[in-house]
């Protein structure tokens, strides 16, 4: 005769420093819903956008305040002046012959920029060579040599690259060996272990772990060289037989048109902003960020 023990049912032990929080259905709620305000700050270009319209209500206020067209015009006379210039087509006009010389002088920045940091990342020679020239070419103003530039190459658009490629090498240079310096040895010799040597390290390892720092000296060149542009062509005027947007500021600001020279000047901060949030932004998003190298 065998007898069957009936299972116990130890009921289960309640902490008392626990407190725990359930729905009406007695269900413990994991989720809860955003707001409109934290679903809208969380987008970036809405924060930016937010930021601009103040900077222009900000604008507008002060301008009517001062009441002086000539002097200072309000965001709203600039802006129909802006308007007026895009549907004549001036500022496209001037703005393409700015765009023209500033990728021919990036260009050719980048490339001379990518033989220095491939040669000195593969000879201590290379190293020094970039370092000391960094240290003698950096700090030197590019607009500073303009004026040898129009006595090398005359009136024109080469002058005006001379100084643009100068703008931008050294940075692009200097962050890019500097990225290259920060890869871990462990990534190089996994690199050196599948078999790859010189241009093949430099491609297959060494510029996808230091593309952070190659994209920062991609953006520094960026600024350095439009900015350079614009000062050039303020200075002195013409590049390849027709004015940018730095000569139609300097033709304006001649004939006492203040309210076309603050539109030019619009009109650099708004192809400022696009590279900036479009084209860069649209690059980190599809690299860096997808790899996991930023947040």
């Amino acid at each position: 005769m065998t007898a069957t023990l009936a299972p116990l049912h130890v009921p289960s032990a309640q902490r008392p420093e626990i407190v725990r929080e359930t729905s009406a259905a007695g269900a413990i709620s994991v989720e809860q819903r955003l707001s409109f305000a934290e679903l809208a700050y969380r987008q970036s270009w809405l924060r930016k956008a937010v930021v601009l319209a103040v900077l222009a209500v900000v604008w507008e206020a002060y301008g009517r305040w001062l009441d002086n067209p000539l002097l200072f015009p309000t965001f709203s006379a600039t802006v129909e002046a802006f308007a007026t210039a895009i549907l004549s087509g001036e500022i496209p006009a001037k703005a393409l012959v700015s765009l023209q010389t500033l990728a021919i002088g990036y260009g050719i920045g980048i490339v001379l920029a990518a033989l220095l940091t491939t040669l000195a990342i593969g000879s201590r020679i290379g190293t020094d060579l970039l370092e000391t020239l960094t240290a003698m070419f950096n700090p030197l103003p590019a607009i500073a040599l303009l004026p040898l530039a129009l006595i090398w190459f005359g009136l024109g658009q080469g002058s005006v690259v001379f100084v643009l490629v100068h703008s931008v090498l050294w940075a692009i240079a200097l962050n890019t060996h500097a990225g290259f310096r920060s890869v871990s040895n462990t990534l190089r010799m996994v690199g050196l272990n599948y078999g790859l040597r010189n241009l093949g390290l430099v491609r297959a390892i060494l510029i996808p772990a230091a593309f952070p720092s190659i994209l920062t000296g991609l953006k520094v060149g960026w600024a350095f060289a439009w900015r350079t542009l614009i000062a050039a062509e303020l200075v002195f005027g013409v590049s390849s037989g027709s004015g940018g947007l730095g000569w139609y500021i300097f033709e304006n600001r001649n004939a006492l048109e203040t309210t076309n020279v603050f539109a030019g000047l619009f009109t650099v901060i708004m192809i400022g902003l696009f590279v900036e949030n479009v084209i860069f932004a649209n690059i980190e998003k599809k690299t860096i960020r997808r790899w996991g190298m930023q947040h």
